[in-house]
């Protein structure tokens, strides 16, 4: 009967935390398609943050990597992340960056850098990212992108 009563209340308590809203700012993170070198598989994940500069609508396009080893042993990961708008821009690099990702292990999405962008009706950008571990060679790229102004 005890232990039950403390299952209630646990249960109980995870609700509330479920139901305190989150940021109501906070930009969500979608990831592109996988690329792999040797034992490292790199995704390339991208948000678009919205914000206000006077009265100028803006979007703070940020980059992300996620990196997976199913290797036996740890590595050092090297990676980078470039920046475009798709009708006609040029890849802009935004970072880059080193992380240490564990035998069997996956680094959640980190941050390798961001651009703020005027929002404008139907601008399209992506991002791309490539990794390599310590001696590796750089993987393909993998690209994410997002519609800058879509409510």
């Amino acid at each position: 009967m005890h232990v039950r009563r403390i299952g209630i209340i646990l249960s109980a308590a995870a609700l509330t935390v479920l139901a305190v809203p989150a940021n109501a700012h906070a930009a969500a993170v979608a990831c592109g398609g996988g690329v792999s070198t040797g034992r490292m598989a790199v995704n390339g994940c991208i948000s678009a943050q919205r914000g206000k500069e006077g009265k100028v609508y803006t979007r703070e396009i940020t980059a992300y990597i996620k990196a997976r080893n199913t290797g036996p042993r740890a590595v050092n990961v090297s990676y980078e992340a470039f920046f475009r708008v798709v009708d006609g821009g040029y890849w802009v690099k935004l970072g880059s960056g080193r992380t240490y990702v564990p035998a069997g292990g996956t680094v959640e999405p980190t941050e390798v850098g961001s651009s703020t962008r005027v929002c404008a009706p139907g601008v399209k950008v992506e991002i791309r990212v490539h990794a390599r571990a310590d001696g590796g060679v750089w993987s393909g790229w993998s690209t994410a992108g997002t519609a800058q102004c879509q409510t």
